[in-house]
């Protein structure tokens, strides 16, 4: 075999070297990241290496493809309708401001641009998360209309998130109600367990909450509030420090769970 070529891509996430005959199709690719060439197939082995020789960095194992497991097996079956992996942070109000972008003049800032400039804080927070095992879906749909603003999974647990815009102002949090600035105090607490409780029906697993508060000027808590975590967007990072929860492919299966549209469709 002569003429291999190869070809830089990026699938889910990861960059590979494909090597392929003239004709396109693949005889293997390089995975920079595992340190492994997978081979189709055994008799192309010396002339895939002799390919990727000026690419290969430190030692690498050459072998046959891994065998996907069950939560690669279910993503890859997954129809991308139902895929809720590429929500963008905010994905709920993005659609609706595109659908409705209000007045072009307004008395009062539109409250849909206030959420959701929080939950993009809090999202790329969360998303900066990603590569150490942990993995952030956003918006969520629940039956009803509620929706859960972003949910965490990773080796310290799952959580859901909630974003919270509070630029710049006092936030009082006396369990189950939070004031924001001025503003009449609501039971947001309340609401953060239940929508936890839901994610924990529909994942068959524990689910704890987390108030995220972006950019607030002052935090004051009058008592710990009862399993309700509460962070600002600047202490996600907190989150990664946790461990010892679940294993890398506990963490894989539930993330296969949640990213399906259908698994919140009962709850």
């Amino acid at each position: 075999m002569n003429a291999l070529r190869v070809v830089p891509a990026c699938r889910h996430g990861r960059e590979r070297l494909y090597v392929c005959r003239p004709d396109g199709s693949n005889v293997a690719w390089y995975d920079r990241e595992a340190g492994r060439v997978n081979l189709l197939g055994e008799d192309s082995r010396d002339d895939v290496l002799h390919a990727l020789k000026p690419f290969l960095t430190g030692p690498v194992t050459v072998g046959p493809p891994p065998v996907p497991t069950p939560a690669e097996l279910a993503r890859l079956t997954l129809h991308p309708d139902d895929d809720l992996a590429p929500n963008r942070p905010g994905e709920a109000l993005l659609v609706a401001l595109d659908r409705d972008p209000g007045p072009a003049r307004r008395l009062r800032p539109d409250p849909r641009r206030r959420a959701l400039a929080a939950e993009q804080t809090v999202g790329q927070a969360l998303d900066a998360l990603e590569g150490a095992g942990w993995h952030t879906l956003h918006s969520l749909a629940l039956p009803g209309g509620d929706r859960i603003h972003h949910l965490l999974l990773g080796p310290g647990g799952v959580f859901t998130v909630h974003a919270l815009y509070a630029r710049k102002a006092r936030i009082l949090v006396a369990d189950p109600m939070v004031t924001v600035g001025r503003r009449d105090p609501e039971p947001l607490l309340r609401r953060l367990r239940a929508d936890a409780d839901r994610a924990s029906y529909a994942l068959t697993a524990e689910v704890r909450p987390v108030l995220a508060l972006a950019g607030p000027a002052e935090v004051t808590v009058t008592a710990r509030p009862r399993t309700v975590r509460i962070l600002q967007d600047t202490d996600l990072a907190e989150l990664a420090r946790l461990g010892g929860v679940l294993k890398p492919a506990d963490v894989e299966a539930l993330h296969g769970m949640a990213r399906d549209r259908n698994t919140w469709g009962r709850v």
